[in-house]
């Protein structure tokens, strides 16, 4: 990996300090460098404004002068109500050269910005990240297809049930593993379950980790009918494209919904929290229109796996989204 390459990675980890309090910004992340050193770094803030970029040059100051910026989205190209275009502010910085990770597809910037940032005399350069686009995974795929970034969440025992033929769930996986599950929430704009779900258990979905109470995700339901105050109703998976400002959608339960997504194509990633009991209880999916064996191969690309107290987390891409 190149010099260029691991700053973009470190600027595409400092992005998820952004996520989900950015929207209905994008979560970017930027940092200085001079000299092989950090003068300074910046995430979107919440709300979406000011952008990465302009926290990273303000905290640099006069120390950008000859210095490097690397972000992980092109400078938006476009002035608006809410402040400046990023990149006039990049080009008045006294910057030597910017690294930009992903082209902005937003039709009011998409190569714009860094039009404009080379016209100042700068020497700029997209060099494609991995790392860049994973972070910046859900905009992305909402600016390509209208609709969030769908992760669906399943603790199984290991013979892939999530009850007890009673219907008692709680708890499958251990504290680590629910503590996990948190983070993720945090991470997300919305989280989803079932209608059966909210029925049956009242779950409360939000982020119980000290610090990170705040970034509690809007609640959703799968129903045709009326939700508690507080909630709001999705008539069906292909409904998610009206959710508006959703870039990151956590399907968490239950198995209807889970098997409803995946039928109508509309799941992303998969986390399987797996702990090691076996309940011989209520499995974790229907029937979702597979008709052959063979069409169950090749579909998901294992990104991670780790340990979790004594469960273990497997994540999992669809192979569309790891190769698009």
């Amino acid at each position: 990996m190149s010099e260029d390459a691991r700053w973009l990675a470190a600027a595409a980890a400092l992005a998820g300090r952004a996520r989900p309090l950015s929207r209905p910004n994008p979560g970017v992340g930027a940092i200085v460098v001079k000299e092989g050193c950090v003068v300074a770094r910046g995430w979107t803030q919440p709300g979406g404004r000011p952008h990465a970029e302009a926290v990273a040059l303000a905290a640099a100051g006069d120390a950008a002068r000859g210095a490097t910026l690397y972000v992980t989205l092109e400078p938006c190209a476009h002035r608006s109500l809410r402040g400046p275009a990023c990149a006039d502010i990049v080009s008045a910085a006294g910057l030597e050269r910017v690294v930009i990770g992903v082209m902005d597809p937003d039709p009011r910037t998409a190569g714009a910005g860094l039009a404009r940032i080379r016209a100042a005399g700068l020497s700029a350069h997209y060099l494609p990240s991995d790392a860049c686009a994973r972070s910046l995974s859900g905009y992305l795929l909402s600016s390509r297809l209208g609709r969030p970034e769908v992760t669906l969440k399943l603790a199984l025992s290991l013979d892939g049930c999530i009850a007890l033929t009673s219907g008692e769930s709680q708890w499958i996986t251990g504290a680590e593993a629910r503590a996990h599950t948190h983070a993720m929430r945090a991470r997300h704009d919305a989280i989803l379950v079932g209608g059966g779900t909210l029925r049956a258990d009242s779950p409360r979905l939000d982020v119980r980790l000290p610090g990170l109470e705040s970034r509690s995700p809007d609640r959703w339901v799968l129903t045709g009918g009326g939700v508690p105050v507080g909630w709001r109703a999705l008539s069906s998976p292909e409904a998610i494209t009206t959710m508006q400002g959703v870039h990151h959608l956590f399907v968490e339960g239950g198995a209807r919904a889970a098997t409803a997504f995946l039928k109508a194509g509309l799941v992303d990633r998969l986390l399987i929290y797996r702990a090691p009991v076996l309940l011989g209880g209520r499995p974790a999916l229907g029937d979702f229109g597979l008709s052959a064996l063979a069409q169950a191969h090749g579909v998901w690309h294992m990104t991670e796996r780790r340990q979790l107290g004594r469960d273990t987390l497997e994540v999992y891409e669809a192979r569309k989204l790891h190769e698009g």
